[in-house]
């Protein structure tokens, strides 16, 4: 699958798991420029390029943001997906993000990639028991993440990709 800018801002983005089964996620500020207004906790990814395929984009945001360069093929097809309306300080309008499931060993985090706006906005990151998913005060993005983990273990990856709620 190839977006197109009348798409909107279309993401791709990674729920990379070790071999525990605990999930990577990216601590960022809701805004670099006041600290102040708070954190959340996201999956690696990011906006997919024109001519991008969603696979693509995924695979270069992994090598980008956390180090970890993967073919676009190890990721197969997206698990799930979210959507709709968001007003940021740096876009608005119909926002998809895609989510692709891939499963390592382990990974040491390399940051050396991430542009300069990516570096002020990261405060750190964490490999989360999915448990604490569920009971975590944190605000996690997107939501419905435990739940989603649960049944990918469960039952593996869906013929279609699940909807999870929109979070803005």
């Amino acid at each position: 699958m190839t977006t197109t800018p009348q798409d909107g801002r279309v993401s791709a983005r990674v729920l990379l798991r070790d071999a525990a089964g605990h999930l990577l996620l990216l601590k960022t500020l809701n805004h670099p420029d006041n600290p102040a207004q708070g954190h959340f906790w996201m999956t690696p990814g990011g906006g997919v390029e024109p001519g991008e395929s969603l696979a693509q984009a995924a695979a270069r945001e992994l090598g980008e943001e956390i180090g970890l360069h993967v073919s676009p093929e190890l990721l197969g097809s997206p698990v799930a997906f979210t959507s709709g309306q968001a007003d940021l300080e740096w876009a608005s309008g119909h926002f998809t993000d895609h989510f692709f499931q891939l499963r390592v060993v382990s990974h040491q985090i390399d940051l050396s990639g991430q542009t300069d706006y990516e570096q002020r906005e990261h405060l750190g990151h964490r490999w989360w028991p999915p448990a604490e998913l569920a009971t975590t005060t944190d605000n996690v993005l997107p939501w419905q993440l435990g739940p989603l983990l649960d049944r990918l273990d469960r039952l593996g990856p869906p013929e279609a990709p699940v909807q999870l709620p929109w979070h803005h």
